[in-house]
């Protein structure tokens, strides 16, 4: 007979990103499944790119007891939304992530051997899905996103986005040497002109 305990005051339930383990039971190999979608409790990922709060995330997992605790496996989808570093862009994007993880049973071997961030915990019953998730996001999703892979960026020289800019877009790069001359005598092609005449004129020196 097991010596732990269900609360039986309160009902069995599955809320948010929390799963209930009562109607599981403690018997190995006993299943069930959860599906569903549910709001992101807060924004969830890195600096560019995340999952939105409020956005939702949708579980189709399975919740198999096991002698140490109950092991969770499935997928999870969610919507992605993120700036690219490359054109300062807002994008959009999905993000598919497949979880399998152990949650200790309290006083358990596992739970009592290990440290605190090496393996999650069942508390009061209850399995809180939110740290995997945050980990799991926070390990797959890229530093430095892209909208694109084929993303040309910004022009270094004038900030706009390549992507939209038209054929051939450049500049003429001014030698450092002769910008004060060019401002003397404007900007554009008379700078241009005089640049290039102060340039003869040094030569034939």
């Amino acid at each position: 007979m097991s010596s732990h305990r269900h609360n039986s005051s309160r009902p069995t339930r599955d809320e948010g990103f929390v799963l209930d383990t009562l109607s599981l039971g403690r018997s190995p190999g006993s299943m069930r499944t959860v599906s569903r979608v549910v709001p992101a409790p807060a924004r969830i990922g890195l600096d560019l790119i995340g999952i939105e709060k409020g956005a939702d995330v949708e579980f189709d997992l399975r919740l198999e007891a096991v002698s140490e605790g109950v092991l969770v496996t499935g997928d999870v989808h969610a919507p992605l939304v993120g700036e690219c570093s490359r054109c300062l862009e807002p994008f959009e994007d999905s993000l598919d992530l497949h979880l399998t993880e152990l949650f200790a049973y309290p006083n358990s071997a596992t739970e009592e051997t290990t440290e605190e961030d090496e393996v999650y915990r069942i508390v009061d019953d209850e399995i809180d899905l939110e740290p995997v998730i945050v980990d799991a996001v926070g390990l797959e999703l890229p530093l430095q996103p892209l909208c694109s892979d084929d993303c040309e960026g910004l022009c270094p020289e004038c900030g706009v986005r390549l992507a939209i800019a038209e054929s051939g877009h450049g500049h003429e790069i001014m030698d450092p040497r002769w910008a004060g001359l060019a401002a003397k005598f404007g900007a554009g092609s008379d700078a241009s002109n005089a640049t290039a005449e102060a340039s003869k004129n040094n030569e034939e020196k």
